[in-house]
């Protein structure tokens, strides 16, 4: 099984050698506007696998793509000092034009995994000129919140002392400042949290709630500033997005794609939790959320509708 990832720097080679550590697809093709920069990348990658998983990896054009399972897309322009949101979006528009068709000429087939941000518009912008190619919605998705979520739950399962993937809980919304952590849906052992604490006697109070949402909300801009760029998070996020596609896992992960109506918003590109598989996203999963989570997705949704509504599509 092969995957190809558009756009060769942190965030697209730090997502490839997660895939290799994890085993996830047999071929990595990395495709990029620098080609030296996508076959070192590709080399020093392919050099860890006799201590990992048996595949191969190389760097390429984009006819190299053909037959791909998955294609993460992480090409984009970053921001410029002084330069507002919609400008960046108004020139990552003009990459994601150019790169799209592209990709869909020589993988007609692939599900696209979008990880440039802002995601949610540009995933959006990625469907958009994908139906243009005749590929449906659903098999574009955003990493999204993704990694939000998993925040969410190792800081949660941190508080309780338990392992982080037997806590499920879920951030969903925008993948930035709006986004919404379900607190109202967060279980261990099939309880509550809240109720998970009284047995265990750990008090999940005001305080211990609004550390674990401002570090989950935060997390970026502290690791940003710590530095320079986040990587190694986002990056195992796509590999772990990438396998549920490439093995038809079904698996439930919140990721980011077109959805009729969220909240009251009509049609919208945000996360929520989805059942994903080879087709991509199959389907949403509604949330039992609290009268106070669903207005603030409510909002979050507006957030994104606007900024795609400037855009002027």
């Amino acid at each position: 099984m092969k995957v190809g990832i558009v756009g060769s720097g942190l965030v697209g080679s730090t997502a490839a050698y997660a895939m290799v550590l994890q085993g996830v697809g047999r071929e990595i093709i990395l495709v990029d506007r620098n080609v030296a920069r996508a076959e070192a990348e590709a080399n020093d990658i392919f050099h860890a696998v006799p201590f990992a998983n048996p595949m191969t990896v190389a760097g390429g054009d984009y006819s190299r793509l053909v037959g791909s399972r998955a294609v993460v897309l992480s090409a984009g322009v970053s921001q410029k000092q002084g330069e507002s949101r919609l400008e960046l979006l108004d020139r990552n528009a003009a990459v994601f034009r150019d790169v799209v068709p592209r990709i869909l000429k020589h993988a007609p087939d692939a599900v696209l995994v979008v990880a440039t941000n802002p995601v949610d518009v540009m995933t959006h912008l990625a469907a958009h000129f994908a139906t243009k190619c005749g590929v449906p919605s659903s098999r574009i998705i955003g990493s999204g919140t993704a990694l939000d979520t998993a925040r969410f739950r190792t800081l949660l399962g941190t508080h309780f002392g338990v392992d982080a993937q037997h806590v499920h809980g879920y951030v969903v919304g925008e993948h930035g400042d709006s986004e919404v952590l379900t607190w109202s849906a967060a279980t261990i052992a099939g309880m509550p949290v809240e109720e998970f604490g009284q047995c265990r006697g750990i008090r999940l109070n005001d305080a211990v709630r609004g550390e674990i949402d401002r570090r989950v909300r935060r997390a970026a801009y502290e690791i940003i500033a710590g530095k320079g760029a986040t990587y190694y998070g986002i990056g195992c996020a796509l590999a772990r997005i990438v396998q549920a596609v490439v093995n038809d896992q079904r698996a439930i992960l919140t990721v980011s794609t077109r959805s009729p109506d969220v909240a009251g918003c009509g049609e919208v590109t945000l996360s929520l939790p989805h059942l994903l598989g080879g087709t991509g996203a199959i389907a949403a999963l509604p949330l039992d959320l609290s009268d106070e989570e669903q207005n603030a997705l409510h909002n979050s949704a507006q957030v994104i509708r606007e900024a795609i509504e400037s855009l002027s599509l």
